[in-house]
């Protein structure tokens, strides 16, 4: 079988993350091992739709390669979407359907030479929790980690005891959780928008780092035109759309 072929996919563990995203284990029982690259994705052909082109949706990887034939998905649930309305309120552990992967570029430069902005908003954290814990779990030589998450609430973050516990392993990793609607938060966190927190960590920094920005069209349209007006090149602002 060609990986990259579509085969069974099977749910064999679900746990909700907060109140409107949940995370699903897929096992591919047609292999032994699942191998991919961090940063790449998935694609769930799900029974949602007569058409078969619009029963497939896409989601990023989260978890790194383990050797395993399993891989980690966060969802959130979309109002009125109907593969996360099949996913969030049909399936349970044993549905089964047919998967595609891996697929995607959005994967970390070979050897890492560069410091890493990793900009994302939302479950477009999922690539760069895959980058990370693969860096570390095999002693990757790299740079600096700066991986700042948008959200609007503490209690919407995702990973969020996972990541502060993970910086104190992996002292290269600058990890800054910013939220929009909150007017305290935790030492080392922030406060407004992604955009504010990275132009921050950029003042007085050469124009060698490398970006990798994850979520929705606005928010990347934006970093985007921020960091080109600030000099960097747009060869080294990577980024994957969500929606």
């Amino acid at each position: 079988m060609v990986q990259n072929d579509w085969q069974k996919g099977r749910i064999v563990r679900i746990e909700d993350e907060t109140a409107s995203t949940k995370r699903f284990w897929i096992e591919l029982p047609e292999v032994s091992r699942f191998d991919f690259e961090p940063g790449q994705f998935i694609t769930l052909e799900l029974p949602i739709h007569e058409q078969q082109s619009k029963r497939a949706r896409s989601y990023s990887i989260a978890s790194a390669p383990n050797g395993t034939n399993t891989v980690e998905l966060v969802i959130v649930q979309m109002e009125g979407g109907l593969g996360t309305g099949y996913l969030f309120n049909e399936a349970t552990v044993g549905t089964e359907f047919p998967v595609k992967g891996p697929r995607g570029h959005f994967t970390l430069t070979d050897p890492i030479e560069t410091d890493i902005f990793m900009v994302c908003t939302g479950t477009g954290i999922a690539p760069f929790r895959s980058m990370i814990h693969h860096i570390y779990n095999n002693n990757i030589p790299h740079k600096e980690l700066y991986l700042i998450y948008g959200t609007r609430k503490n209690a919407d973050a995702l990973y969020l005891e996972e990541f502060s516990m993970l910086k104190e392993k992996l002292p290269s990793l600058h990890y800054i959780p910013t939220f929009s609607r909150e007017s305290e938060v935790a030492p080392g966190h922030g406060i407004g928008y992604v955009h504010d927190i990275y132009e921050q960590l950029l003042e007085g920094k050469d124009t060698s780092a490398h970006f990798y920005l994850c979520g929705w069209r606005d928010m990347i349209n934006e970093a985007r035109k921020r960091l080109q007006d600030k000099g960097f090149d747009k060869k080294s602002i990577h980024f994957e759309l969500y929606g």
